[in-house]
């Protein structure tokens, strides 16, 4: 198959490296690859005999015209000649767009492909336990407990339960201080009765266990003090329970689950967090013949590292040492979206059954970081001016100032009045020039900054402040 490559001299080097042993002819059309014109294709195209052209993803002209006249199909590639590679890899199996670029397209089709594996092997799993229909143990994936802390004190323990369904959580686990009564318990499983996904009670305090009893799938946790007190009671309820060691060994306390009529048990050996023997409690992970619960989310509370990769090093841990339900939390800002990040977390892990290592699954926890640096060709200019520092009188817009801030995932900018909301900086900013908002470049200028600011912060879940550092 004849290919026709446009290119910017820029980035010819790099084009031709990525088609050798192609039938491929790399054409420099200018300095810059994404400046190609319909009219200019259409003579390369005249030029040659080609079976389709594949034009960098960062053209902003529409080539349909071209394609119609010439019928010769016309590609976009990616947006830089870099991923050149991963492009040429799947021609011939991809079916490349005419409007997407290729490594938005090729990053798309593979995390769906990724997700439509994990589905497919959830589907055909064993398990261990079922809870509302969630597969526990056996070959299922690693379920994400979710812990809700201080239950009885939300304002919205509805919403709270939803939304942690929503991030991902498989169980939404309502934990309970010290100051929680019974009456408290019960009020809030009451409040979630319409609730379909498993809900589990986290306290040893046997009285609040009881009272939760008529709705919770599992009890975190039984264990020798408590065991005598509630254990024929959960029993009864037909409540999983997660048995922990306390004064007597896990085993022992595991056994007299058992005696007191417990059937469905997960048992947690305790994961330790980073300095106070994580290492050696890793050891303490081994067959008790029922699955294994991991508490990773005090493992990630307690340690001050972006939560991403401390989320996935302990998905891969807990998938080592066979854990069938591992434990998260979002007890502070630091860990903010951590059910979404261990849900990704396991679905990696599932995917890395039938591969060495988790990477290149079509999906990851690459939150800051790139997983492939861009490589842009060197800047051309026959001058320089250096900048200094900005004038420190400021120049307030006839037209007036703007509030920006962020509101239910949106970008907030208020005007005399009016609020200008969307979800991308652009987007806000033209409804702001649309509407004759703004009249002086300066003040634009800054308007743009503090828009992409607030794009960046909703998009790494962040707080914003408007003049505030990132």
């Amino acid at each position: 198959m004849a290919i026709l490559f446009p290119t910017g001299a820029a980035t010819e080097d790099v084009v031709r490296e990525a088609v050798a042993g192609l039938e491929a002819e790399v054409v420099v059309t200018g300095e810059i690859a994404s400046f190609l014109t319909p009219s200019r294709l259409r003579e390369l195209l005249a030029a040659g005999r080609y079976d389709c052209a594949v034009v960098s993803g960062m053209c902003t002209a529409s080539f349909a015209g071209v394609e119609a006249e010439t019928g010769v199909p016309v590609l976009r590639g990616p947006r830089h000649a870099a991923d050149l590679p991963l492009m040429i890899e799947q021609l011939g199996t991809v079916e490349f767009s005419r409007d997407v670029p290729a490594d938005d397209l090729l990053r798309d089709l593979r995390r769906d492909d990724a997700y439509r594996k994990v589905s497919s092997i959830e589907r055909n799993a064993d398990w261990d336990l079922l809870l509302r229909g969630v597969r526990i143990g056996g070959s299922a994936r690693c379920k994400v407990l979710a812990e809700l802390m201080d239950a009885h004190r939300r304002a919205d323990l509805s919403g709270d339960v939803a939304r942690a369904f929503r991030e991902g959580a498989d169980i939404v686990d309502l934990g309970f201080g010290f100051d929680a009564t019974p009456a408290d318990v019960a009020r809030c499983f009451s409040a979630l009765d319409s609730v379909d996904g498993p809900l589990a009670v986290d306290t040893q305090d046997p009285a609040l266990i009881a009272a939760s009893l008529f709705r919770a799938d599992l009890v975190l946790s039984l264990q020798d003090e408590n065991i005598p007190v509630i254990g024929r009671a959960v029993a009864e309820s037909g409540a999983a329970a997660v048995v922990v060691p306390r004064y007597a060994s896990l085993e022992d306390n595991l056994a007299a689950a058992r005696a007191a009529g417990c059937e469905a048990l997960i048992a947690d050996p305790l994961l330790q967090p980073v300095g106070s023997g994580l290492v050696r409690s890793l050891g303490e992970f081994r067959d008790y013949g029922v699955p294994l619960f991991f508490g990773a989310g005090n493992v990630v509370e307690l340690l001050d590292a972006d939560s991403p990769g401390a989320q996935a090093l302990l998905a891969g841990m807990a998938q080592e040492v066979g854990a069938a339900v591992i434990f998260t939390a979002e007890h502070s800002d630091k860990s903010r979206g951590a059910i979404r990040e261990m849900r990704t977390a396991t679905e990696m892990m599932v995917l890395t059954r039938c591969r060495p290592y988790p990477k290149d699954l079509g999906i990851d926890l690459l939150v800051i970081k790139e997983k492939r640096r861009r490589r842009e060709p060197p800047l051309v200019y026959d001058s320089a001016v250096d900048a200094g520092p900005a004038p420190e009188e400021i120049e307030y817009d006839p037209r007036g100032n703007l509030r920006i801030g962020l509101e239910d995932g949106l970008i907030v900018a208020v005007h005399d009045g009016v609020a200008f909301r969307g979800r991308r900086w652009q987007d806000v900013f033209a409804a702001l020039l649309a509407q004759d908002r703004l009249s002086l470049l300066d003040h634009a200028a800054y308007l743009g900054a503090e828009l992409q600011k607030a794009e960046l912060a909703l998009r790494f879940g962040r707080s914003f402040e408007q003049d505030g550092p990132f």
